[in-house]
């Protein structure tokens, strides 16, 4: 019964973003704020982690390619396959789950253990609109954080292809641009916008209604990285039947 108690009250949450806004000359400062914490602050970890991998699909993917029958240029195909279909909108979601969630949800724990969430209730302030909104917004950008991991993670390829010898730079550009479908991107940007949700809202979720002193914010923390990811991979699969299949 908890997990249905939990369930309910994170749906309700989500009407309570919305309801009684903060007036914009308010929530101005806070988005640009959590721009700021969320997205900016995690392009370095974003752009490190997305090159070296696409360099390891490249890697694995000529590797196994055994059969010297198979063309050079599949490299460059499975690597652009692989990171846009799955690495970069999920792989990276995952990771700002651990990043970004747990700072999410440390920093509204630490409001609550603190007693300030109590304050802005008795001001009259929508303390989920106020805390929650925010965040929401400002990863309605998250995609360009992942458009950032696409084009690296290929470029990341290319130099593992390339310097490695394991195929030429004009066999891994042909690669790249073979049987291109557009819908793949719309797919990759569409999970995209529904990870970002997820990212905003569960993290802030663990953090709101969380009770108790300074070490119930770490496992509340490590709680909303494991819902967060669990949500996120059965989102996954989930988009991938409907829209792919």
């Amino acid at each position: 019964m908890s997990y249905l108690h939990s369930i309910g009250q994170y749906f309700l949450m989500i009407k309570e973003i919305f309801r009684k806004p903060t007036k914009w000359s308010v929530m101005r400062r806070l988005v640009f704020k959590d721009i700021d914490d969320l997205i900016i602050n995690s392009i370095g970890i974003v752009s490190f982690i997305a090159f070296f991998v696409g360099g390891v699909v490249t890697i694995q993917t000529a590797l196994n390619m055994t059969n010297p029958l198979i063309p050079k240029t599949l490299v460059g195909f499975a690597t652009r396959q692989s990171v846009i279909l799955e690495f970069a909108p999920t792989f990276i979601s995952i990771i700002m789950a651990g990043k970004v969630g747990s700072f999410i949800t440390s920093s509204i724990g630490t409001m609550r253990v603190t007693e300030q969430i109590d304050a802005l209730e008795v001001m009259g302030i929508n303390a989920i609109n106020y805390l929650v909104f925010p965040k929401f917004i400002a990863l309605m950008l998250y995609p360009f954080l992942i458009s950032i991991a696409m084009f690296l993670g290929i470029l990341g390829g290319m130099a593992a292809c390339v310097f490695g010898g394991f195929a030429s730079l004009d066999d891994y550009i042909a690669g790249i641009q073979m049987d291109f479908i557009p819908f793949h991107m719309l797919y990759a940007f569409i999970k995209t916008f529904v990870f970002a949700f997820l990212l905003a809202t569960i993290p802030s979720y663990h953090g709101f209604y969380m009770t108790g002193g300074a070490l119930e914010v770490g496992k509340a923390s490590t709680t909303s990285f494991v819902w967060t990811s669990v949500a996120i991979i059965l989102l996954n699969y989930i988009l991938t039947q409907m829209m792919l299949s």
